[in-house]
């Protein structure tokens, strides 16, 4: 059975290495048109040879010619670059008609009267750049809470405006651009102004001077007060985040928070600004340009 399986091999292998020879011949003279000596190894490796170059050709063609663009599925790289383009374009419009509207219902809830609506308390700042701040009040602070506290009833008729206190050499820089919406009135104790403008607009310091507080409270949200010169300090609520810490010394018109919506009695973007002299509250609008 071996010795079969062996002739048939060596069979098979002398039938690929003998030659054969095709011949064409004339129909009418019978004569020799066209002769080829080949053998079936010789013919097999040509047959391999033109169908790698075949295969070679056409994938050549659909990989670097226009041509790929007819084949299903496949696509065109400038019509994936628009899409991506497009795509992060209409991102962009969406956060921005987000802004917007938001912008849009604060000034709504402005003109409802809706500002000291309780809201909740933010959630924690991912950015980390909060997580650093000192929220501990400092022995200035305490003292003028502990004034204010014993002296509270009083606070109505104390309150001066910056004309008589001998203050008018000092600029004040705005510390928010936007639209007042609710002005300074002691006899309803809202000892400031509300002022309303975009979100995450950066608020500045009104004079040069030195950090006193900053942190958070349940009522005002993340607040920041600064001691200037004079006995005045100026005071900033409902930001959304603080970039100043406790103890720094600013210069006036320097970024030291963002405006938000934080603290109870807040509701929408905005700023509460606050002035006071000697422990007294004057009106900023006396003074300060919004």
């Amino acid at each position: 059975m071996s010795n079969d399986t062996n002739k048939a091999k060596r069979n098979f292998r002398d039938f690929l290495r003998n030659k054969y020879r095709l011949i064409l011949l004339n129909d009418n003279t019978f004569g020799e048109s066209f002769s080829l000596r080949l053998s079936p190894m010789s013919l097999l490796i040509a047959g391999g040879a033109v169908t790698i170059v075949m295969t070679i050709v056409v994938i050549s063609t659909v990989a670097f010619t226009p041509l790929r663009e007819y084949i299903p599925g496949y696509g065109d790289v400038g019509e994936r670059k628009q899409i991506m383009e497009l795509n992060v374009r209409a991102d962009s419009l969406e956060e921005a008609l987000q802004v917007r509207e938001i912008y849009i219902q604060s000034i709504k809830d402005v003109l409802e009267g809706n500002l000291e609506t309780k809201t909740d308390r933010p959630k924690h700042d991912t950015t980390g750049i909060t997580e650093k701040i000192n929220t501990k009040p400092g022995k200035a602070v305490t003292t003028f809470k502990e004034e204010y506290e014993n002296n509270k009833g009083n606070f109505k008729s104390d309150v001066v405006k910056l004309s008589q206190l001998g203050l008018g050499e000092l600029v004040f820089f705005t510390p928010a651009q936007g639209l007042v919406s609710n002005s300074f009135n002691s006899n309803e104790e809202h000892f400031g102004v509300d002022i309303v403008t975009k979100p995450n607009e950066s608020i500045k310091s009104t004079l040069d001077g030195t950090v006193i507080f900053s942190g958070f409270s349940a009522q005002d949200g993340y607040v920041i007060q600064i001691q200037h010169n004079n006995n005045l300090i100026s005071m900033y609520k409902h930001c959304a985040t603080l970039l100043k810490n406790q103890g720094e010394r600013v210069k006036s018109g320097e970024a030291i928070a963002i405006v938000g919506n934080t603290g109870e009695r807040s509701k929408g973007a905005h700023l509460h600004f606050e002035l006071w002299f000697n422990g007294a509250p004057v009106n900023p609008q006396e003074f300060v340009a919004f």
